[in-house]
């Protein structure tokens, strides 16, 4: 069985470089996905308050342990706090009651990362953030962080004279580097942690109501069979998607890819038997293109 090495957050935290994440899959299905992913040797398990599917991801949790003879120390597991009520910014008070609801739903008493999910709660985000805090130091989150954030969202919390958050989960992929974010929470000691790694795929949301920015031409491109990514996972002998994860471990970044095929997921585990030349990393390098497809037309790190 393949499980995934480590990578340390400042918190002193160890967070596996690869894990499953959920979002858009129903809290129905949750369970089932969440078991196959520890079977398949998976050790880190994301998800949100707005997937609404913890009920599912803390059931799945409970069973895949138990039958894979698994303590809860052996299982990494993330959450996010969703920075609106339906009117308005949700106060500090309100966050730590948030993580309390995610806690209840997925049955645990402490989750080893909790992240602000994104930049629209503006005007309680120093609140918001004071009470992540307060939430790491009484032990709930074994560690903190915020997710689709740029440089300047960063830059509020400390010059506020708040503490860095220990993990910035963001999308990333070859289309989309965000070189200058990336070298400043390195510079910060963030660890960026990469989602939609898959972007650049054919066969990414592809299903009805699965939405985002990708264009038809994106599409067209990825479905040719002498794309960019298509040569390069021949040359490693690898599947596309495997190239892209494996792209991103190897600029240590953590990537949650999402899937509920038994057989994908150990695929898309199994990114550490090869390695991109530097060659093949400068020619991915020229293929940024900028802003992030994942949310559509809003782009979370520049809202707010």
């Amino acid at each position: 069985m393949t499980t995934a090495p480590d990578h340390e957050l400042t918190a002193g935290v160890k967070v596996p470089l690869v894990g499953l994440g959920t979002y858009l899959i129903p809290d129905e299905e949750a369970a089932s996905a969440v078991g196959n992913a520890l079977a398949a040797g998976y050790r880190h398990i994301d998800t949100a308050e707005v997937y609404g599917n913890e009920r599912g991801v803390g059931e799945g949790l409970r069973r895949g342990m138990r039958q894979e003879g698994l303590e809860r120390g052996d299982v990494f597991v993330t959450t996010k706090l969703w920075p609106l009520t339906e009117e308005r910014s949700k106060t500090g008070e309100e966050t730590l009651r948030s993580l309390d609801e995610s806690l209840d739903r997925l049955g645990l008493e402490q989750v080893d990362l909790y992240l602000v999910h994104a930049t629209f709660g503006h005007e309680q985000r120093l609140e918001q953030w004071q009470a992540l805090v307060e939430a790491h130091k009484s032990g709930k989150a074994r560690a903190i962080g915020v997710s689709n954030f740029d440089a300047a969202h960063i830059d509020e919390l400390t010059e506020a004279g708040l503490p860095v958050p220990h993990a910035d989960q963001i999308e990333l992929h070859p289309w989309s580097q965000k070189p200058r974010l990336v070298a400043h929470l390195r510079r910060k000691g963030i660890t960026p942690i990469a989602y939609s790694s898959l972007v650049p795929l054919s066969t990414w949301r592809t299903a009805p109501g699965h939405l985002s920015g990708k264009t038809r031409e994106m599409r067209a491109e990825g479905e040719r069979p002498d794309s960019p990514f298509k040569r390069l996972a021949e040359k490693y002998g690898v599947t596309e998607a495997q190239l892209l994860l494996g792209w991103g471990v190897q600029n240590d970044y953590p990537v949650l890819p999402k899937s509920t095929d038994p057989v994908r997921m150990r695929e898309n585990l199994d990114v550490f038997s090869f390695r991109i030349d530097d060659a093949d990393l400068d020619r991915i390098r020229d293929m940024d293109r900028g802003a992030g497809i994942a949310w559509g037309e809003v782009d979370p790190t520049t809202h707010g």
